[in-house]
């Protein structure tokens, strides 16, 4: 549904050229929820709106549903209001003197799919109670809270029925708990009318959520693409690991094709093909993956450490453990016992370590 090839972009700016987008390459299934997730100024936002035709691209192609909205080679580009897209943004960007109604109704009467007035009704009343704000559609905009008016905007920019839908940080203004609650509607909506989103976040915990494709942009290029247990579990670069959930880090010297020495100890595991024996790397560890026992270095694969901090988080409890010189961070139940001082021994799984050179 959404094809993008060596899309590029560069702005000038007082401070040199900034290659915002550097030749990425994207595809987008049909019905299909892609989340493009990075830390800011990684090109994704200039990804989404060359998407909308809000940017101009200075060199790929970008095709929509089997139509070239975007070609540098071709000298083809298709204006934003007839791609067929529709659009959420950061800000709610909805009209202050209109009421609910009449802002969902808008692409209806005044937008270039104008329909019928016999149709504007059933379906602006179709998309409200699908943000379930059915019971709203007389209220002034200004008098509903800022979920509420996220909703109006999405009801807005699905009311036109279109094949794409792009999200621009749309829950970012939102309170942590508000914007829990909207990610699980975000994903329902979607999926019950099957529109092809593409969604923009530097939120981990958003694109896990909400994603069938995750794609880890950085420095203008897409590092990993994949499942959001694909990307979580089997990160392909150290930024990707740095990025994406708690890691624990840990240097490390290659001493064969499945070891390496480190602070911790010998560690088994793959180690990449280009690292040869002697080589400095990066071993890294999920929090979660780590447990401890009672009695310091007590079971095999265990080293000896001492907690120096504990914050309890409800679900779970995240230790701070000094092992061999190296701070490590173990995620364990909430009601672990486990106490600040307390010396205890961290057990390192086999199968869980990943090595980056």
């Amino acid at each position: 549904m959404i094809r993008i090839r060596n899309l590029s972009k560069v702005y000038d700016t007082r401070h040199g050229r900034v290659e915002a987008v550097r030749g990425i390459n994207l595809d987008v299934a049909e019905h299909e929820f892609c989340v493009l997730l990075g830390p800011s100024g990684c090109g994704k936002t200039t990804t989404l709106r060359s998407v909308a035709g809000l940017e101009v691209p200075d060199d790929g192609e970008i095709d929509l549903g089997g139509q070239v909205v975007y070609s540098g080679p071709q000298a083809i580009l298709v204006p934003p209001e007839k791609r067929d897209i529709g659009m959420v943004f950061q800000s709610y960007a909805v009209w202050p003197h209109m009421n609910v109604f009449q802002v969902v109704a808008y692409p209806l009467t005044d937008g270039r799919k104008r329909s019928p007035k016999h149709d504007v009704m059933p379906r602006v009343r179709g998309a409200l109670e699908l943000v379930q704000l059915r019971d709203l559609e007389d209220r002034p905009v200004t008098d509903l809270s800022g979920g509420q008016q996220q909703r109006v905007a999405l009801a807005r920019a699905l009311v036109s029925e279109p094949r794409v839908l792009l999200m621009d940080e749309p829950l970012s203004n939102l309170d942590a708990r508000l914007r829990e609650q909207m990610r699980l509607e975000l994903k329902k909506i979607t999926r019950s009318v099957g529109v092809t989103t593409l969604y923009v976040t530097h939120d981990q915990a958003e694109a896990l959520s909400l994603g069938d494709k995750v794609c880890v942009m950085h420095d203008g290029e897409i590092l990993q693409v994949g499942s959001p247990k694909e990307v979580y579990s089997r990160p392909q670069s150290l930024f990707v690991a740095q990025f994406v959930g708690e890691m624990n880090f840990v240097r490390g010297r290659v001493r064969g094709r499945d070891e390496v020495d480190s602070p911790v100890g010998k560690v088994k595991c793959p180690v990449p093909p280009n690292c040869e024996a002697g080589r400095e790397v990066t071993l890294a560890i999920r929090p979660e993956h780590l447990s401890l026992s009672s009695a310091s270095g007590d079971g095999e694969g265990a080293v000896g450490g001492k907690i120096l901090s504990k914050t309890y988080l409800g679900d779970s409890t995240l230790f701070e453990v000094e092992a061999c010189g190296v701070a490590l961070k173990v995620r364990l139940s909430g009601d672990s016992d486990f106490d600040v001082g307390e010396q205890a021994g961290v057990l390192f799984p086999p199968g869980r370590w990943r090595v980056y050179s």
